[in-house]
């Protein structure tokens, strides 16, 4: 499954890259692309898009 999330509080690449590990920490196989620019993060996983929008607003990136 493809998801495509807005998360405002993407700002840089660091914060792409914490989004990516946090998301790589319940799905290894995640294949996750953020851009800063945009604020839009693409997330190919077999994880619910609930449990991934949970996992990035935990450590502080809430989706819209």
């Amino acid at each position: 499954m493809t998801l495509q999330l807005t998360v405002p509080k993407l700002a840089c690449f660091a914060c792409a890259k914490t989004i990516t590990k946090a998301i790589q920490s319940i799905d290894s196989t995640a294949t996750v692309q953020a851009d800063p620019k945009t604020k839009l993060v693409s997330i190919k996983t077999q994880v619910s898009e609930t449990k991934i929008k949970e996992i990035i607003a935990a450590i502080g990136y809430p989706s819209v």
